[in-house]
């Protein structure tokens, strides 16, 4: 039993030892390429179950449970689509993301939520990467990053994430991540707003919230008209200073 213990230990660290001597397991070429040909062949069979105006989300209680383009998670499916497409050239793929991508286009408008990095850059913005469409695909960015702006506050110096109570004017450290959407479309159009914009949020975040540690809180809650922190919290955590 030790040594299954060993052996399965060294297994995950890439570790492997032959006649005494161990050795580092490197990842080859065709075995990363035939892990993306198999994921390929995975989502295809996903992509035969969605409802064409639906995003996948789950499986609960033996049922595929599904979204609407509004849901955080949206953009993930076809962002994984056009990966998936990059590392295979497959044209099914390409053909699968082009057909779900209509039904997210009207998330571009959505001023309600922070999470429009997630729900485009993974979409639109991969489309634009890999096909160079700017005609397609451009103006979806540009739009959506416009909404996403909106959402910042010259006091706070950040980009609120919920609007519902009993929050004030809560900023999760999530967001970070919705910031490369404004970073690169202003290197799209020129408008130094947007990157000025991820900058304030970003310095903001550094100030208020992380610990001594370097550990984050989930949730730092402000006053809208002072800017200073109210509370710090971790919503979706075991307590407020869990990390």
């Amino acid at each position: 039993m030790k040594k299954q213990i060993i052996m399965v230990l060294c297994s995950v660290l890439g570790i492997c030892t032959v006649h005494g001597q161990s050795r580092d397991l490197k990842l080859s070429k065709a075995f990363i390429q035939q892990n993306l040909s198999d994921a390929a062949q995975q989502i295809k069979v996903l992509a035969n179950e969605i409802p064409k105006e639906k995003f996948p989300k789950t499986f609960e209680n033996n049922k595929q449970v599904f979204s609407s383009s509004s849901w955080w998670c949206s953009g993930f499916y076809p962002g994984t689509l056009w990966y998936l497409y990059e590392g295979t050239q497959d044209h099914e793929l390409l053909q699968n993301v082009e057909e779900k991508l209509p039904y997210l286009e009207k998330e571009k408008y959505n001023k309600g939520t922070h999470d429009l990095g997630f729900m485009l850059f993974c979409s639109f913005g991969n489309g634009l990467r890999l096909t160079g469409d700017s005609v397609k695909y451009k103006d979806v960015l540009v739009t959506g990053t416009a909404s996403l702006s909106s959402r910042f506050n010259e006091t706070t110096k950040t980009i609120r994430s919920w609007d519902h109570k009993p929050w004030h004017y809560p900023v999760i450290i999530d967001n970070m991540m919705n910031l490369e959407l404004l970073t690169q479309v202003s290197k799209m159009t020129g408008n130094n707003r947007y990157y000025d914009l991820a900058v304030a949020h970003a310095e903001t975040t550094l100030k208020n919230h992380f610990r001594k540690d370097y550990s984050s809180y989930h949730v730092i809650d402000y006053d809208v008209n002072t800017g200073k922190v109210i509370e710090k919290k971790t919503h979706q955590g075991a307590f407020d200073e869990s990390a």
